[in-house]
């Protein structure tokens, strides 16, 4: 986390020497889903929210870095007929994202532009939340099952019109999210890769 702190700072102040800069508040919606590698568990898609920063430094082809705070998650559910217990287990991760995109315009006028862009995406684990929502049967996710670091792949179409900016993105996981829990003797092989769908709205400051 720290390295990923100080490549931040040294592209925000890298960026200052580019002509183009910019910088920007964004927040948004967020549609997330943690696969499950279990045929009797299922996963839904969850809504979450993002707020951070960006910088954008240079003209036509530009280097976007951002510090974002996300929340996310999924719910878990045992769907197994043969089994008495059926326990569902909804989980909640917050996270500090830092994505650092590499994006070209293609329309690149005054007041509005079209771009795309792409990169890869840090993602460092800050709270954890499981609620079991059958009181009668925990499920085996622990707040140790969760992988505290994570590493995405992030591309995406954006709009800027005058200061505002309208990005929509997919978020790809390259990481198991959740691999393997142990409960009860039991071994539970999830297998949990994060995809993303997002929208965010953004106001430069700069």
């Amino acid at each position: 986390m720290r390295r990923f702190t100080l490549l931040i700072l040294f592209l925000l102040i890298s960026g200052m020497t580019f002509a183009g800069l910019e910088l920007g508040i964004k927040a948004g919606y967020n549609a997330n889903k943690l696969s499950a590698n279990i045929d009797s568990v299922s996963s839904q898609f969850k809504s979450g929210m993002q707020l951070g920063i960006f910088i954008r430094a240079g003209k036509r082809f530009f280097i976007q870095p951002e510090l974002i705070y996300t929340l996310q998650g999924a719910q878990y559910i045992l769907n197994d007929p043969t089994n008495t217990h059926s326990w569902n287990q909804k989980v909640i991760i917050g996270s500090i994202d830092v994505p650092v995109l590499l994006g070209f315009k293609i329309i690149n006028g005054k007041k509005i532009n079209f771009r795309v862009n792409l990169g890869p995406v840090a993602s460092f684990v800050t709270n954890k939340t499981i609620k079991d929502m059958n009181a009668d049967w925990l499920g085996p996710i622990t707040k140790s099952s969760i992988n505290s670091v994570n590493w995405y792949i992030q591309a995406g179409l954006g709009v800027d019109l005058w200061l505002f900016t309208i990005d929509i993105r997919y978020q790809g996981g390259l990481n198991e999210v959740i691999s393997s829990v142990q409960s009860n003797s039991q071994t539970w092989d999830f297998s949990s890769k994060n995809n993303v769908f997002q929208f965010s709205l953004g106001f430069k400051i700069l």
